[in-house]
């Protein structure tokens, strides 16, 4: 916020704040990072600014920051309530000036249909596969140094990696490389020591968001293994370490599944967990095709010795954001952040286009993205 204070008036140059107020309806991770900061930007840019609180998680973050917000005159208004009760004011009111909405496809199609019929300004980021392929490919004690840091917050991220396509004949030595490290992936609480001179134990994550979020998973995981995915690695909570008397059903340690079945919501959906899926291909049709499997990821990586065969396949995977042997994040202040296909709707956004977003320009301006007569700039 500190960068967007100091530099705002060059972003504002011969712009203008929307008509109505910006409605915000973000998913519950990254409260603070994601959503407060959204709308501190879209007040700073002059709007008022709306906000729904997640259904899952982060109401009492959100509510001391918007307090906090209120107190020193900054327009934010924080709603709770279902989204089912605040969807007709907060997306199809005509006053709404714009909708920036962080969540999962089938409320985001639904909102997308609504804006566009409306015409209205929009930024949806919606659920994505992000995959990691692998072909012709060597520098395996690199992969698994990475493999442990992918399991951050439990992959509940929208970055996150659940999807890795191997190339057949490097299966043995993908494993080789993978399986040591996410058996070393450990989950609990933090507080859980034995004594207090012990140090904090190392931890990869902790819960998920719920329990009820937990059991969706293992049940999935369950479903796919019964109709022909392959168990390659499933966690144990026995190691990790708990309070006495600990409440553990929001936990779900590592699970690694070789060709979830199509019919699994494994094969083509993001997990929003700890649980890997492992396809196997034989060509480069196959390998960009598996990867290209959710229609549309906000970042994928893939692995390969060769420079130029990087350059060649690299347009071809459908994600805004693609690395060469290492993950992407999703960026900030000079670099562009957004989705493809069916992950991403409207603006791009990203440093001054964060606040282009949200603001009237030039009326031949192009602003990037898919907005209704726009189209994305090279």
């Amino acid at each position: 916020m500190r960068w967007y204070v100091d530099g705002i008036e060059p972003m504002l140059a011969h712009r203008t704040p929307l008509s109505g107020p910006v409605s915000n309806i973000a998913s519950w991770n990254y409260p603070m990072s994601v959503l407060v900061h959204a709308m501190l930007v879209q007040a700073l840019a002059g709007n008022a600014v709306i906000a729904k609180a997640p259904t899952d998680g982060g109401v009492a973050c959100l509510t001391l920051a918007s307090a906090l917000a209120a107190r020193e005159g900054i327009p934010v208004t924080l709603l709770s309530g279902s989204g089912s009760e605040l969807s007709a004011s907060l997306v199809h009111s005509p006053e709404i000036g714009c909708v920036s909405f962080v969540g999962g496809r089938d409320t985001g199609a639904r909102i997308a249909t609504a804006v566009a019929d409306l015409g209205k300004r929009h930024v949806l980021e919606q659920e994505g596969l992000n995959t990691w392929g692998i072909w012709n490919y060597t520098d395996w004690p690199t992969l698994t140094s990475l493999i442990p840091k992918l399991f951050d917050y439990g992959k509940q991220r929208c970055t996150a990696y659940p999807r890795f396509v191997v190339q057949r004949p490097l299966f043995d030595a993908f494993l080789a490389a993978y399986l040591p490290a996410v058996r070393s992936v450990r989950t609990g609480h933090p507080l859980a020591v034995e004594n207090p001179e012990d140090p904090l134990p190392a931890l990869d994550f902790g819960p998920l968001i719920n329990a009820a979020k937990a059991k969706e998973l293992a049940d999935q995981v369950a479903e796919a293994i019964d109709r022909g995915a392959v168990p390659l690695h499933r966690g144990s909570l026995t190691d990790a370490r708990f309070l006495p008397g600990q409440d553990t059903s929001a936990y779900l340690p590592p699970v690694t599944l070789l060709n979830p079945p199509p019919s699994s919501p494994l094969h083509h959906a993001e997990p929003f967990g700890p649980v890997d899926t492992i396809v196997l291909v034989d060509t480069e049709a196959e390998l960009l095709a598996a990867m290209n499997a959710s229609n549309g990821a906000l970042v994928a990586t893939l692995s390969t010795d060769d420079p130029a065969t990087y350059e060649r396949l690299a347009p071809q995977i459908r994600s805004f954001k693609i690395g060469h042997g290492k993950p992407r994040s999703r960026g900030d202040r000079d670099e562009l952040f957004g989705g493809f296909g069916a992950s991403w709707r409207g603006a791009f956004v990203g440093g001054e286009l964060l606040v282009h977003s949200v603001t009237e320009g030039p009326q031949d301006e192009r602003l990037p993205g898919n907005f209704p007569d726009y189209h994305l700039m090279p």
